[in-house]
């Protein structure tokens, strides 16, 4: 049976992904905290920034919280900002701009296990 667990901000960690300058990522729940199914992580997008085109084998969910910023689905180009949620099923070239003064952020839900990005440029 999994256990409920409450997770405080203020214990979140940080770490730069390593695909992109300007990209952090945060845990916020995944199988190393007893979720069963799906991982939760928080994103920062700084001002500046660019993620590359880039696809990835499981699906992703994401609602953005902060910020305006352009994202790349395909061929197609969305200017999103808090409140927009995207589906982006697996195997669709996506990428991330963020041109504004201000970071982006947004939270990202993705199923347990292998997360790998596979970049295209």
């Amino acid at each position: 049976m999994t256990e409920p667990l409450l997770r405080r901000g203020a214990d979140l960690e940080y770490e730069t992904v390593d695909a992109a300058d300007g990209l952090e990522k945060a845990v916020l729940l995944n199988d190393d905290h007893g979720a069963p199914t799906f991982a939760i992580r928080r994103f920062v997008l700084e001002p500046g920034a660019e993620v590359p085109k880039h696809t990835n084998d499981v699906e992703h969910e994401q609602y953005v919280l902060a910020g305006e910023y352009t994202v790349g689905l395909e061929d197609e180009e969305y200017a999103v900002e808090a409140g927009d949620s995207l589906l982006i099923p697996a195997g669709t070239v996506h990428w991330y701009r963020n041109e504004s003064d201000v970071p982006g952020a947004f939270i990202c839900a993705v199923p347990n296990g292998d997360d790998e990005i596979d970049l295209l440029e």
